[in-house]
């Protein structure tokens, strides 16, 4: 069983800004309607935000969309399993990465859903659904305690052996304090996303995709106290994620 992930760096659902990265993420499910998930725990299962992703995913792209609301409908374990098992797509949506991680591991969530890449269905996600994937996020999440001066490390699923940062095209800042983060983590690679950028992987191999010519990815490591950053080529073509992930 193939097992797939499609990180996205951020974009709005609301504008339609990653509508040809959505596109692959339902041809990877290799159905006409998929059923897709959305995980909106790290919006506090945000209403609007629901009914706008089950207006695109459902009545534009033709999916059958179901949500995972942990908070507001307080789901059993079982209900929460079944959910997650019948899913041909799991999306996770953007906001609080720490806040979504804590509550996925205190749920269970998070085993759950590595059971359910290794059986093949599609991973994917937006900002806090793309650094969950990974081993480590750099997150804002201290921006909800009104603190959006720092980026902290957050643990993530660990499916990608590397760092995420997100929205990198953002801010200038950005890529000063993942110097000075991965200077701290220099185990691992990072792998940086502008809006409109996904990394998509298929078992042992990688591809950039994008929604805008302008956007960009990036590796970026420390090795024998040199700082190295180099962009991600997309290309069609897949190439080995072994060597992308390797310093």
């Amino acid at each position: 069983m193939d097992r797939k992930i499609i990180a996205i760096g951020g974009g709005g659902i609301e504008k339609r800004e990653t509508l040809e990265i959505d596109r692959e993420i339902i041809r990877c499910s290799g159905k006409k309607s998929p059923r897709v998930l959305l995980l909106p725990t790290a919006l506090k299962d945000d209403l609007k935000y629901c009914e706008g992703f089950g207006d695109y995913y459902g009545k534009e792209l033709g999916c059958k969309v179901d949500f995972l609301k942990i908070l507001q409908e307080k789901p059993t374990e079982k209900g929460i399993k079944e959910k997650i098992e019948e899913a041909d797509i799991l999306y996770v949506s953007g906001g609080n990465t720490l806040y979504m991680m804590n509550t996925f591991r205190k749920q269970g969530i998070d085993q759950l859903l590595i059971k359910a890449y290794e059986s093949g269905t599609v991973m994917c996600g937006l900002s806090a659904g793309s650094m969950c994937w990974f081993k480590y996020g750099m997150s804002d999440a201290r921006k909800f305690k009104k603190d959006p001066s720092k980026m902290i490390k957050v643990h993530g699923l660990g499916m990608i052996d590397a760092l995420n940062a997100v929205h990198f095209d953002k801010d200038k800042n950005r890529e000063q304090l993942l110097k000075e983060m991965m200077k701290k983590t220099s185990k691992v690679v990072a792998i940086t996303l502008d809006n409109l950028t996904a990394l998509e992987i298929k078992n042992d191999s990688y591809r950039i995709i994008k929604g805008s010519e302008k956007a960009k990815a990036y590796k970026v490591f420390w090795k024998r106290n040199e700082y190295t950053k180099e962009e991600i080529e997309c290309l069609s073509e897949f190439k080995s994620l072994n060597e992308l992930l390797r310093k």
